[in-house]
């Protein structure tokens, strides 16, 4: 009942903070904190393993399911420097600085601890501000990449410190094996069971039964995984590229159910998530009052550690992404002739030289200062931190107290809230001030690529038109060939034109089969151009949207006559 009552409250918050013009996920954690100091108070309690293997899958399998896998392959440079080597240094830079200071008496094991808790970004709320502003399209690719591949980063890490702190045994004994192993066999077995998803929704033929079965593979690829030692997310993301990019040869109700009803599950997930960290403030500070810690320290830990998240992700960015501005601006400086076949000051290419296959296939375009700055600001922390945290055993192998728990816990809960709190109230202004709403560039480009699709569905239904012109059935008046071909050819804009279905005569049979045809032919040419990399993969899904639509509109319509 409780849990009810918790996301009720939250969707009625987020609700009126949207209605108000404010960010939903940030009055939801303000409303919560809030309500957890009303007296009598309970909040509710889950466990760890239920956060991250009920609350996170869906999430990310949602997010891969609606990303083009060929954008976050363009992209992948920066993805994985933020999404697995900034999740690395921002965790041993938190343990490296908390143990040193001795704010608070935490060894490095257990400050490694804390910081793999305290490392991942959640990118919700960041994407979320950034879509509604209208961010460039390659930082919002980026975030998104970068939040699929970091929780599975810092999870692995985490249990890595566990363990160590602990003196448990996991599954393979040296941390870099495991972490590998892990990183490998995740998108192995997401990958089998995307592939077994698209092989059942084959025969399974049924909308509802399909979005069904969809709802249940992100958990299945999670479990599975985790059965296996593996990394349960990179299998939810793996699962969902698999799953989403066979979709677009489904029928068009499964897509157009699936799409509004998993917009309404992450509403629903990232209400209750947000509004579960604010309503656990109040717990938190009592239980470092029964384990008779100091406030006064931990909550300069917690302030410390704040400050090192805030500070080394900008850091990190400037030496991942404005390195390459400085040293083209280097090269241009020092740059010698270039001798046949050569290279030119530090090691740069020959302008002319033939780029390798894979990395023609990669995003070199350097980042403006502007957005570096807002990547570098977008580090608020969410579900992950508060379930890793959560999940920290009570004891180790010899039965003591799992040293310093409720310091960690506290110290990663203030740190979420604080991220969330400063960097979620003042990304919107930045992104404003910057005045990074959609360059002209990525304007130009969208037109283009919508203008191949267009170009591709119009060319691909004037085929089957002239196929069918070329052959028409018996008996049919040539001028309904020139009324099915012009109402074809306005995409069901005049749909009170349509042939109606009731009359079973030879015009609404031909009418029927050869509309289904032309938008078979579309999807087909569409697909085909987005696979030999001629049109980009986003411009194709929009596209395909809009024939689903259409074929909905039209479906309909028809069905309302009958």
């Amino acid at each position: 009942m409780e849990l009810i009552l918790v996301v009720v409250g939250a969707i009625v918050v987020a609700a009126i903070a949207k209605n108000r013009g404010l960010e939903p996920a940030l009055m939801i954690v303000v409303v919560g904190i809030a309500a957890s100091f009303l007296p009598g108070f309970t909040a509710p309690e889950l466990d760890s393993h239920v956060l991250l293997s009920v609350v996170l899958p869906p999430l990310l399998y949602s997010a891969a399911l609606d990303f083009s896998f060929p954008a976050f392959m363009r992209n992948i440079k920066p993805i994985l420097g933020l999404g697995v080597g900034l999740v690395v240094v921002t965790a041993f830079a938190v343990a490296a600085v908390s143990a040193w200071l001795v704010v608070v008496p935490l060894t490095f094991a257990t400050a490694l601890v804390l910081g793999a808790i305290v490392a991942p970004p959640d990118a919700v709320t960041a994407v979320a501000v950034g879509r509604k502003l209208g961010l460039p399209k390659r930082v919002m690719t980026i975030l998104t990449g970068e939040s699929l591949i970091n929780d599975a980063a810092a999870l692995a890490l985490f249990s890595i410190a566990v363990a160590q702190v602990a003196g448990t045994h996991t599954f393979i004994a040296n941390p870099l094996l495991l972490f590998g192993y892990s990183a490998l066999l995740g998108p192995v077995v997401g990958v089998a069971l995307g592939y077994v998803t698209l092989w059942i929704r084959e025969r399974l033929n049924s909308a509802s039964l399909e979005t069904i079965q969809g709802l249940v593979v992100p958990f299945a690829a999670y479990i599975t995984a985790e059965r296996f030692h593996a990394s349960g997310v990179l299998a939810v993301v793996a699962a969902g590229f698999i799953v989403g990019s066979g979709t677009l040869s489904a029928g068009y109700q499964t897509r157009l159910q699936e799409r509004y009803v998993w917009h309404s599950v992450d509403v629903l997930l990232e209400a209750f998530v947000f509004a579960y960290i604010g309503l656990h403030l109040r717990f938190v500070l009592e239980d470092l009052r029964d384990a008779h810690e100091s406030l006064a320290e931990v909550g300069i830990a917690a302030l410390v550690v704040l400050t090192i998240v805030l500070v080394i992700r900008p850091l990190s960015v400037f030496v991942m992404f404005g390195r390459g501005v400085l040293s083209r601006h280097v090269d241009r400086r020092l740059s010698v002739p270039i001798p046949e076949g050569g290279r030119g000051a530090l090691g740069v290419r020959k302008p002319g030289e033939p780029k390798g296959k894979w990395r023609s296939m990669i995003d070199h375009t350097a980042l403006t200062w502007q957005e570096n700055v807002v990547v570098s600001w977008t580090g608020m922390r969410g579900v992950v931190t508060l379930a890793a945290a959560a999940g920290i055993p009570p004891t180790v192998a010899s039965g003591e107290p799992f040293p310093e728990r409720a310091t960690i816990q506290a110290i990663a809960f203030a740190v979420a809230v604080g991220t969330l709190l400063l960097q979620g109230w003042t990304l919107p202004p930045l992104i404003r001030r910057l005045h990074l709403s959609s360059r002209e560039d990525d304007r130009i480009y969208d037109r283009e690529e919508t203008y191949k699709t267009e170009h591709t569905v119009h060319m691909a239904a004037d085929e089957v038109l002239a196929q069918f012109e070329a052959a028409p059935p018996a008996g049919l008046d040539p001028h309904v060939l020139t009324d099915i071909r012009n109402w074809i050819a306005r995409h069901s804009k005049d749909a009170d034109e349509m042939p109606d279905p009731e009359e079973h005569d030879l015009r609404a049979e031909v009418f029927s089969t050869l509309y289904r045809n032309v938008l078979a032919a579309q999807r087909a040419a569409l697909i085909t151009e987005r696979d030999e990399g001629r049109i980009d993969d986003e411009a194709v899904r929009a596209m395909l949207d809009r024939l689903d639509l259409q074929e909905a509109s039209v479906t309909a319509r028809m069905e309302s006559r009958i």
